[in-house]
């Protein structure tokens, strides 16, 4: 077993303060927590939450991943997934190359993108259907499939929207930086996923389609709700509602349709989290309550822009806010009562657990978090692995026990902790 170990979050965090100049009671003095906190999850007898990383980052004035240790390129090169980022950056930063055959060229992709030299411009309806396989691989965890395919499609989903320049084009091409995105966030590249969140923006003003651009304002508030910048996430959060204010409802004659209503609720879930990040529990209940009221008009519309909304997700995220608000014992009776449809996306459910992990971890019950760790890496073995959540929730749990069971062990060597 590795004893104390080199690498977990609290070692990065005393590293960083050292390197600052400030003492442990000096920090803590910046910090909405206490001396005595910071000095357990320095020495590894506490976890170090994410609101607590994203606060030390802030103060520090360095980036979250500096104390997360992301990306985890040990096991990224372990698990052959290292050498997928390049392509999938290179693919992003040709975006304004018209022709399909320069793009395969500096890709070195010809002949697996389906598109030889002269090929023909596959039909809009086609091309949209093969990036919604790929959004779907990345809803499955299939990660290392979907990074494979992905910088080909975006090959030719560039070279079809400059050459026929309909909406239909960009909203492809716009899918697909979004599939970039996410697949760059759940392995922890984020600088990565912030150039694909540029290209989702530069994609959906040339779609001039409202519901791309408010998708898009969401997962921006997301990268700063990472980042501890509560207000910023929320100020994008509105910005996604007034993108959406022409599609109907409010100061408009015409009733919103389902998909916006969608949107909106999962803005509202967005901001459920960042307000339950920033200690705000009457936003939270606020923000939850309005995205329960989209949710009883949309139902389950899982593959509305792959968002998972509906009343499923407005369960998980209450789940999420009580854990961000720091009510663990709240969280995980919440969590009891959580019921997920039969076909929901297993990264969603994957997350859910490792939520519900921590909660149960915090609450004192560990072979039931250690438990619901495991149901996440077997639902969703790539994306729990690289999973900062699941990561420190390990971290905890061996820190918390004398003795580990051979599942810890197993589970921590998984992890490289």
């Amino acid at each position: 077993m590795r004893g104390q170990h080199e690498e977990h979050a609290g070692v990065r965090i005393a590293h960083q303060r050292k390197l600052a100049g400030l003492t442990q009671r000096g920090l803590a003095a910046r910090l909405p927590y206490s001396y005595s906190l910071l000095r357990q999850v320095e020495e590894g007898r506490k976890n170090a939450s994410p609101d607590l990383v994203s606060a030390v980052a802030r103060v520090l004035r360095i980036d979250v991943t500096v104390l997360t240790g992301q990306p985890y390129v040990t096991e990224l090169q372990q698990d052959r997934l290292a050498a997928l980022i390049r392509p999938i950056r290179e693919a992003l930063d040709l975006y304004d190359l018209h022709d399909v055959n320069d793009l395969t060229d500096a890709h070195e992709l010809r002949g697996t993108s389906g598109q030889g030299e002269g090929a023909g411009v596959l039909p809009p309806a086609e091309l949209a259907a093969r990036a919604d396989d790929l959004c779907r691989m990345v809803r499955a965890t299939q990660l290392s499939k979907a990074a494979h395919a992905l910088p080909p499609f975006i090959a030719e989903a560039t070279a079809a929207a400059h050459r026929e320049r309909s909406t239909a084009r960009w909203q492809t091409l716009g899918s697909a930086y979004r599939t970039a995105h996410d697949i760059a966030t759940k392995l922890g590249f984020y600088d990565l996923a912030t150039i694909a969140l540029d290209r989702v923006g530069w994609a959906a003003e040339r779609a001039s389609d409202p519901l791309l651009a408010a998708v898009r304002q969401y997962m921006r508030a997301l990268s700063y709700f990472r980042e501890g910048e509560h207000t910023i996430g929320l100020r994008l959060i509105e910005a996604g509602h007034r993108v959406l204010s022409g599609t109907g409802g409010a100061g408009s004659a015409a009733p919103e349709a389902r998909d916006t209503l969608v949107v909106r609720g999962q803005l509202h879930l967005g901001a459920s989290v960042i307000a339950a990040r920033a200690h705000d529990g009457d936003a939270v209940e606020r923000h939850l309550r309005e995205a329960a009221s989209y949710a009883e008009r949309t139902g389950e519309a899982g593959r509305v822009h792959w968002l998972s909304f509906g009343p499923a997700n407005v369960a998980v995220h209450e789940v999420s806010a009580q854990v961000e608000l720091r009510r663990y014992g709240k969280a995980l009776e919440k969590s009891r009562d959580v019921r997920l449809p039969n076909g929901w996306p297993m990264s969603r459910r994957a997350h859910f657990y490792v939520d519900r992990a921590r909660a149960e971890m915090e609450t004192g019950h560990c072979d039931a978090a250690l438990e619901s760790v495991v149901t996440a890496r077997r639902l969703a073995p790539e994306q729990t692995r690289y999973h900062p959540g699941a990561r420190e929730t390990i971290n905890g749990l061996v820190a918390q026990r004398r003795r580990t069971p051979d599942s810890l062990d197993n589970m921590a060597a998984w992890l490289c902790l």
